[in-house]
């Protein structure tokens, strides 16, 4: 009965994204230019990516011009089939090669996207949420990615699932992740991340399945952040230790300088007194001049 009922919240949070997705793409551009978007779209896609087993190549044919071609082509999902308007692309496994494709940007209804099991490698875009405004489901794992994963991931509002494992992921997971509301999947599992995991509202996610293998991450539902906040109190210890003996080196020099300048001082007055009387007769001088006054 839980598993039902639980089935029962994902199938309405699916249901109720995409009926928001689909309003919000009506109130947006005409079909017909969607249309030709989404067929530039899956060019530049093809142009920018290696295909060595040729699943692109042998599929992918533009010299079609009737409506709807674009749905025959392999890993293409439209929203009818006789529309060109990309509604899913899924080509996992098939062996392509490259970075990141941008030209995914100009499939504006696109609502799910699955490069899993390919060897994509480089950055995933720090403007991603431009890229994928509309994206439900992202699936990057088992790939050659690397760098951190772009806050601007968290604006991409409507996504319910996040599958970035199996890369070379690392820095932190972005804490303004958490705040995907809709989020019923995620997983950085096998990659190099460190610090500690987004606190999610809405959602608890297993920590064998979503964490595993980042020997730096921490927090629930993992173990207590306990040797960052060691770092931080040592951190903070020796900087005061530090600021400490730059202060006393400080005064130090400030008296070793005080006497310097007073012997100096001294120093100058009696070089000036050995100028005025260079034979240290002076006062010998006074006396015998007052003997000479006193013979007279």
């Amino acid at each position: 009965m839980a598993a039902f009922s639980v089935r029962m919240t994902w199938d309405f949070r699916v249901f109720s994204t995409l009926i928001s997705i689909l309003f919000l793409l009506l109130e947006r551009a005409s079909f017909t230019y969607s249309a030709q978007s989404d067929v530039d779209c899956l060019r530049a896609i093809k142009n920018s990516l290696e295909d060595p087993s040729n699943y692109l190549k042998s599929s992918w044919n533009f010299n079609n011009n009737t409506e709807g071609f674009i749905c025959e082509f392999y890993g293409v999902g439209c929203w009818k089939p006789d529309e060109n308007s990309v509604l899913n692309l899924r080509l996992s496994g098939i062996g392509l090669k490259g970075e990141f494709p941008l030209g995914v940007a100009g499939c504006s209804s696109l609502t799910g996207l699955d490069l899993s099991y390919n060897e994509i490698y480089g950055k995933i875009p720090n403007n991603i949420s431009r890229i994928l405004g509309y994206m439900t489901s992202l699936d990057l794992s088992s790939n050659q990615l690397s760098g951190e994963i772009p806050v601007d991931l968290a604006n991409c509002n409507y996504l319910n699932v996040i599958k970035l494992d199996s890369n070379q992921l690392s820095g932190q997971i972005p804490a303004q992740i958490s705040q995907l509301n809709r989020l019923m999947e995620f997983s950085v599992a096998n990659n190099r991340l460190t610090g500690q995991v987004p606190q999610f509202r809405n959602a608890t996610f297993p920590p064998d399945s979503s964490y595993a293998n980042n020997s730096g991450l921490c927090g629930n539902p993992l173990p207590p952040c306990r040797d960052s906040s060691k770092k931080i109190i040592i951190s903070a210890i020796v900087g005061a230790t530090f600021a400490t003996f730059a202060v006393g080196i400080g005064i130090g020099i400030g008296i070793g300088m005080f006497f310097y300048l007073g012997k100096a001082s001294k120093k100058k007055k009696s070089k000036k007194k050995k100028e005025e009387d260079p034979m240290g007769n002076k006062w010998a001088k006074r006396i015998k001049d007052a003997k000479a006054i006193k013979a007279r």
